[in-house]
């Protein structure tokens, strides 16, 4: 499973790094709502939610959904803009008045995009034009609970009054948090850019994108980009450009926007924990199917203890040799076990540090 952006024929002037104060500021709403997601962050959230007003507290909650469960692209206004080129605003004031540019339909698409479980990648039915798509954004807020409801049914009936609402709600959290934040991480994003920027200018996409993110590469034609994640999707860039935009606070996410008609968007962590190269979705479920057999499980904890031949598992466990050998095929192939040889005896041996990791990989894998 993956996303793939169709970059053919893109030239590399299209293609641009750049910060966004409006992105960081969703992900920083995002680490707010989710610390679980960020524990690396405990210790800003922890102080930004102590200091934190209860009255723009309780505002937050109101909308959260648009940042708590996933990422929205109201927070990516730029990608929306007519000629699919336009770049992200130096200040937060310069991206919301680009937010303010989009359409009542494209923000209330944008704004209830997961909420609807919308084709995503399709231009459907608008929800404020088609009583059946208002009902069907109704009847899936419901699932969410009593105040999306609330909150989807005003953004319907009053797009504008939503969207001046929602403005005065980013403005007062910067005010309140995300100013003296933005100031901290803007000069570490702007260097990550120009670093980013050099490589594709002087070694092209492939590396620049390989220094973005191990869950990021092209095929190999180079046509295409592939972003490595649990979901599906496609996008082209078409005569738009190609937008790379770092955050400080991103990890362990991913995201990608490739909405129809939007120019696509990977808003990726600058800095990641963690294994340089975080392995594929294919990996991870390659790893993940070789333990769910009990009888791999029961060879984990003898080889986890030490290197053992298979004639020597085989007699631990009343096996034949060639069904040992079948259940450490397996476990090799995934990368579980490693092997060396003794003169004429092959031992195994469990990688304890990959699987010490494999739980971090997996939290990494799904929310990536």
């Amino acid at each position: 499973m993956s996303v793939s952006i169709d970059v053919t024929g893109l030239p590399v002037e299209r293609i641009h790094v750049v910060p966004s104060p409006l992105a960081e500021l969703g992900m920083a709403l995002h680490a707010l709502s989710e610390p679980a997601h960020h524990p690396g962050l405990q210790a800003w959230t922890t102080s930004v939610s102590a200091c934190l007003d209860p009255c723009l507290a309780d505002r937050l909650c109101e909308a959260d959904f648009l940042w708590r469960s996933t990422y929205s692209d109201v927070f990516a206004p730029y990608s929306g803009a007519p000629g699919r080129r336009t770049l992200p605003g130096a200040t937060l004031a310069e991206e919301l008045d680009l937010l303010d540019k989009l359409s009542d339909e494209e923000f209330v698409d944008a704004a209830l995009e997961f909420t609807c479980q919308t084709d995503y990648a399709t231009r459907g039915p608008g929800r404020l034009a088609d009583p059946a798509a208002r009902e069907r954004a109704l009847d899936l807020a419901a699932a969410r609970g009593a105040h999306q409801v609330r909150f989807t049914q005003r953004l319907l009936d009053d797009p504008p009054a939503i969207r001046a609402w929602f403005r005065e709600l980013l403005q007062d959290c910067d005010e309140a948090f995300f100013a003296d934040m933005w100031a901290r991480v803007r000069h570490p994003l702007a260097a990550d850019a120009r670093h980013k920027t050099q490589l594709l200018r002087h070694k092209g996409l492939r590396e620049a994108l390989g220094s973005v993110s191990g869950a990021v590469s092209m095929d190999e034609a180079g046509g295409a980009v592939i972003v490595d994640k649990l979901s599906e999707g496609q996008s082209s860039t078409g005569d738009g450009g190609l937008l790379l935009v770092p955050t400080s606070l991103g990890w362990p996410h991913l995201f990608v926007v490739h909405r129809h008609g939007w120019q696509p968007t990977i808003l990726y962590p600058s800095a990641a924990p963690g294994p340089a190269a975080p392995p594929s979705v294919a990996e991870l479920t390659l790893r993940m199917s070789a333990l769910a057999h009990p009888v791999r499980m029961r060879l984990c904890r003898h080889l986890a203890r030490g290197s053992y031949t298979t004639g020597e598992l085989a007699d631990a466990y009343g096996m034949t040799a060639p069904e040992i050998s079948r259940h450490l095929s397996v476990l090799k192939k995934a990368g579980l076990v490693t092997t060396r040889r003794h003169g004429r005896y092959v031992q195994h041996q469990l990688d304890l540090g990959l699987v010490s990791r494999l739980g971090a990989d997996f939290i990494e894998g799904v929310l990536r």
